[in-house]
């Protein structure tokens, strides 16, 4: 489960995944400012997603930190953390290059793709356990990316993921989503 910058989920997924019997793997889409969690600037209110997953407890406390410092800290329209705090708080986490609106993907479709392989690149160095995200949803956007992201991933070994972006399930949980 990965929220959109929170973990409002999270208790309610781990137990009722547990009482089926099956592992969950607790997480976040959180927001990266493309500057630092305190800009006020215009460009702070676009940030990029990012998927977190906790490998293990450490890696669950540090997602808490994240989440809470995102708020506390670094809300502006959203709740955002910065590249230091990823750096501070990344041990025992996975990271997913994230959807549509992660980084890479905005950077490819903006042809910047050396932008997105040194972003790329610092995510794999910060986190180790770094994959680029694979979604085919019938998102043109996602359509044009898709093969730079494969080639970023060949050229730089980062292995991918298929993900898919999935909100809610039964149409009536639509307002609880929103």
């Amino acid at each position: 489960l990965t929220d959109h910058g929170s973990m409002y989920g999270a208790i309610d997924f781990y137990t009722e995944a547990r009482k089926a019997g099956i592992k969950p793997i607790i997480g976040c889409e959180v927001y990266v400012s493309p500057t630092t969690r305190t800009s006020r600037d215009i460009a702070s209110r676009n940030p990029f997603h990012l998927t977190l997953l906790a490998k293990n407890m450490e890696g669950y406390h540090n997602l808490l930190q994240l989440v809470t410092r995102a708020h506390t800290e670094g809300f502006y329209y959203k709740p955002r953390v910065d590249r230091d705090l990823l750096v501070r708080y990344r041990e025992g986490l996975i990271a997913l290059s994230g959807c549509a609106s992660g980084e890479l993907v905005r950077l490819v479709l903006e042809g910047r793709i050396a932008d997105a392989e040194s972003a790329a690149s610092w995510y794999r160095d910060v986190f180790g356990d770094y994959y680029i995200e694979l979604q085919r949803h019938p998102i043109a956007d996602l359509e044009r990316a898709n093969p730079e992201l494969v080639s970023i991933g060949n050229r730089l070994n980062i292995p991918l993921v298929a993900t898919f972006d999935v909100h809610y399930i039964q149409r009536e949980d639509a307002a609880a989503h929103d």
